[in-house]
């Protein structure tokens, strides 16, 4: 997908389809790519997918945090002018489209989350990253998903080089404590927006008790399970997330 991305100003963004736009976003270690099976289906189903490249290791020290990528994504709905827009984020992504929401309840018409931090706060991962063991990094990529053999070794590679870089270590732990900081709990009640929860049955990293709890906090969300899957349905079971998604949004008429 990298040969897709376009760069405009200070964003780089693939962007696929027209019609209602629908912004994803991935998570702290998910590449644009993790979504392929997402921006594959949907553009011909009368959407426009949009995925930013989220600035996750090129915001200054200080502002590396939930609430700076929150503002991010608002200056690219701008930048684009773009309104009612479908935020879709996983992990990382599902926090920072919860913030959004938050923050900007009028420009987002629906909101999808899975595997989402923001509530649970060993969503991050827990403890430091082990630097050079890189036994130990395909194992951590591997309990990621219900089947370790989702965690290629191209994944794998990438998260090794991820925690073997100093700087981006460095600010995988500012999120992570950022991420714990911005518990939202208290947040969800008050936010009407349609909510589409979609999780992994076996989802080690958040827990099912984390969805059935964004679902219980969230005043308008509708919770659907995917078997044999762990953090990332929309990489482990691409089509089983694609009809889940497109049935909640036609039955929301969005």
């Amino acid at each position: 997908m990298e040969e897709h991305i376009i760069e405009e100003g200070k964003y780089r963004y693939i962007e696929m389809g027209e019609g209602t736009p629908m912004i994803i976003l991935h998570g702290l270690m998910g590449g644009l790519s993790n979504f392929q099976g997402v921006s594959e289906y949907f553009p011909s189903k009368g959407y426009q997918i949009l995925i930013p490249e989220l600035p996750i290791y090129d915001m200054p020290m200080l502002k590396t945090t939930v609430k700076n990528f929150a503002k991010f994504l608002e200056g690219f709905i701008e930048f684009k002018g773009l309104k009612d827009v479908i935020l879709l984020g996983n992990s990382l992504g599902g926090h920072i489209g919860l913030l959004h929401t938050k923050m900007f309840p009028e420009m987002v018409k629906a909101l999808v989350i899975t595997g989402s931090s923001g509530l649970y706060e060993s969503a991050m991962g827990d403890g430091y990253p082990k630097r050079g063991d890189y036994e130990f990094i395909k194992k951590k990529a591997q309990d990621v998903f219900y089947d370790p053999e989702v965690a290629t070794k191209e994944i794998v590679d990438e998260v090794f080089a991820t925690v073997n870089d100093r700087m981006k270590l460095v600010k995988t732990l500012a999120i992570a404590k950022s991420a714990i900081r911005h518990n939202m709990s208290k947040d969800l009640p008050h936010m009407n927006t349609p909510t589409c929860i979609i999780w992994g049955e076996n989802d080690t990293v958040t827990p099912p008790n984390v969805a059935k709890e964004f679902h219980e906090l969230l005043p308008d969300s509708d919770l659907f399970w995917i078997e044999k899957c762990g953090h990332a349905p929309m990489m482990e079971h691409p089509e089983d997330f694609n009809r889940v998604l497109e049935a909640w949004l036609n039955k929301r008429n969005f």
